[in-house]
């Protein structure tokens, strides 16, 4: 077994680091403080071609795959932007990019995939509903077949990056949910074009007041008498699910990347004031008290990497993964949380000062315990898909 990454992933870490090295914490606490998308970053990423890892080298991409996208997403929240802005990466190369290479159709794919490359489009998922959150099989957005086009009406809740977006993936039911047989059948997703649905007044949207990441602002979403054709269906009519979980798995992967990122930044910080704070004479990291945690710490983030890096993995080689993809992100947001924790614990009461940054990572560190998916979903498929005990529900 060879656990080094491959040189292509190091290629990746090493570009990527490049990039970041220029832009230091208080760059990152400015972008969050302001509610400003690291526009700087963003531009250097599109310009050495970041933004098309996951895209076919025949589309003007790298033809890289997940495992680079989670090196890159790693890498980039490791230094300084943390789980929260890590967002500005997953959003296009890996909702967008990655998605519409493995399911897109001949003509969708020439006309977005090398925009998607360049970083002149951007994309972002519309799943979640304020009435179907971790149950995506319960949603009601419903498109309503009329001639050749849909009409879509419903609404969407927690969707980043809405004001960015070119292009939105949009789920949605093409079968009532009470109706379908299988329960995963009848899910359709749609390629939405947002400034047009915009400007024709059938998609609107208004920003969630949040606690954390608000370089990605994150919405409701409302959608009226939506029309798109037939041609803007992104897979197969009713077998959306497909591609559902050819989302949701890299999902997954890349947050939890991102998680083990901020993972890294805060004990990189809670390790770098317990050697320069002094009481009694001596550092703080003197004591096991601040020790230990920190040394725990280490060792669940060599843990977890070493899962999402094998999820990572098993996605690119078409092995079987939704078990590894939800131990990964498990142990990754567990590891994000601890780090945080006991670096904001380190810091004692400077921790509460917006003077350091420990408050922005504990705020980010939360979101993956919740988001994209519940530590207890994770938890729920861990005991019933792989361990066999019997459903709660």
């Amino acid at each position: 077994m060879d656990f080094s990454l491959p040189e292509s992933a190091q290629a990746v870490q090493r570009g990527i680091a490049d990039i970041c090295s220029r832009y230091d914490m208080a760059y990152w606490e400015r972008c969050e403080a302001e509610k400003r998308w690291p526009e700087e970053v963003w531009a250097e990423l599109a310009k050495g071609g970041w933004l098309g890892l996951a895209v076919p080298e025949e589309y003007g991409g790298a033809g890289q795959g997940l495992l680079e996208l989670a090196v890159a997403t790693e890498t980039l929240s490791a230094s300084g932007s943390a789980g929260g802005s890590a967002f500005t990466y997953v959003l296009t190369p890996g909702f967008g990019a990655m998605t519409l290479s493995r399911h897109g159709s001949a003509e969708q794919k020439a006309e977005l995939l090398p925009k998607l490359a360049t970083g002149e489009i951007e994309t972002c998922f519309a799943l979640t509903e304020p009435d179907a959150g971790s149950n995506s099989l319960a949603i009601s957005t419903f498109a309503r077949r009329d001639g050749s086009d849909y009409v879509v009406n419903g609404q969407k809740i927690w969707i980043t990056g809405v004001q960015r977006a070119t292009w939105m993936l949009l789920v949605t039911r093409t079968i009532p949910a009470a109706e379908a047989r299988p329960r995963t059948a009848g899910m359709t997703v749609f390629l939405v074009n947002v400034p047009e649905a915009v400007a024709a007044g059938r998609l609107s949207y208004r920003p969630i007041p949040k606690m954390g990441a608000n370089t990605t602002p994150s919405n409701m979403v409302f959608i009226d008498d939506l029309r798109v054709p037939a041609s803007a269906i992104l897979g197969e009519l009713d077998a959306g699910a497909a591609v559902l979980w050819d989302v949701l798995n890299p999902e997954r992967i890349l947050l939890g990347a991102s998680a083990l990122g901020g993972a890294e930044v805060a004990l990189r910080t809670g390790v770098g004031y317990a050697k320069e704070r002094e009481v009694f004479g001596r550092p703080i990291g003197s004591n096991q008290a601040i020790a230990f945690p920190l040394a725990q710490v280490k060792a669940r983030i060599e843990l977890a990497r070493l899962m999402l890096y094998k999820a990572a993995w098993s996605f690119d080689n078409n092995l079987p993964c939704a078990a590894e993809a939800n131990i990964a992100k498990l142990a990754a947001s567990q590891a994000a949380w601890e780090a945080a924790d006991a670096a904001f614990q380190t810091h004692g009461g400077m921790a509460y000062s917006l003077e350091y940054p420990v408050a922005r990572l504990l705020a980010d560190a939360r979101i993956g315990r919740i988001a994209p998916v519940t530590e207890e979903l994770l938890l729920n498929y861990i005991a019933t898909q792989v361990l066999g005990l019997p459903r709660s529900f």
